[in-house]
């Protein structure tokens, strides 16, 4: 591993890259942070793809994308006179110094969940109205019900046991069915939202990371899926013209493998 005067030149080597990038290249000198916005998002879930298939080599590359950004945005920033990167940098230090008072001050903590704890009410009182206002709106749904339960938790809000959150997802799934069955459209789909919230939230208490977990059930289904595709062709007959049954085959030795 490279040592910190390295790491520190690499720094140095990245922001001066910027800087040259941002006076002589036509496309980086027309970037705004809007146009940067949606392209940071992309980077961000190309880094947690290589991360959910441990392709180290892949996430190097792929934090390199995202620091990338981020320096681009602090040189920006710096271009409006609002902010430069050694800012940010002191920002989140002095942030994280504030918000870990029992590394550095005198607070004592006995485990994470007192972390947790200390660092949501320390947010409350740093003047925010609500535990939930660093919930990003644009999140989408299924990460944001976790971090907003996540952050109810973290003052107190939260069962007690797993088995009383299992009792709440079984008690909505009666609901979710007595909805299907008098075929109320906009009923079933509120009801299916309770489901899935209480599932995320059973999830969360089995230490279990959802987003993770439904993503790897989609890799799985997709790996399967292209599998049934390959030996169709090699037998030359479309999907549209298989039988379940005959689908069913390929799709059980996609599992075996």
């Amino acid at each position: 591993m490279n040592s910190r005067e390295n790491q520190l030149k690499a720094f140095d080597r990245l922001l001066t890259i910027m800087d040259e990038l941002r006076e002589q290249c036509p496309w980086d000198k027309k970037q705004t942070m809007e146009t940067l916005r949606h392209l940071t998002i992309e980077e961000t879930y190309e880094l947690g793809d290589a991360i959910l298939d441990q392709d180290l080599e892949e996430v190097k590359k792929e934090l390199g994308d995202v620091l990338l950004h981020m320096v681009f945005y602090a040189k920006i920033g710096s271009e409006k006179g609002a902010f430069d990167i050694a800012d940010v940098c002191h920002g989140i230090c002095d942030k994280l110094v504030h918000r870990h008072p029992h590394i550095y001050g005198n607070v004592e903590v006995s485990n994470e969940e007192d972390v947790k704890r200390n660092w949501e009410n320390l947010k409350l009182k740093e003047g925010k109205n609500s535990v939930l206002e660093g919930v990003p709106k644009s999140l989408p749904a299924l990460v944001k019900a976790n971090r907003i339960q996540e952050k109810v938790a973290g003052v107190g809000f939260d069962w007690e046991a797993p088995e009383q959150v299992w009792q709440k997802v079984e008690e909505e799934l009666q609901e979710f069915k007595a909805e299907v069955n008098i075929d109320n459209k906009d009923a079933m789909e509120d009801e299916f939202g309770d489901v899935l919230f209480s599932l995320i939230n059973y999830a969360r208490f089995l230490k279990i990371n959802p987003e993770n977990a439904l993503e790897r059930t989609n890799k799985k289904f997709i790996k399967r899926f292209q599998y049934l595709e390959a030996q169709a062709k090699l037998i030359n007959k479309p999907l549209k013209d298989m039988t379940l049954a005959e689908m069913d085959v390929f799709w059980e030795e996609a599992k075996r493998l």
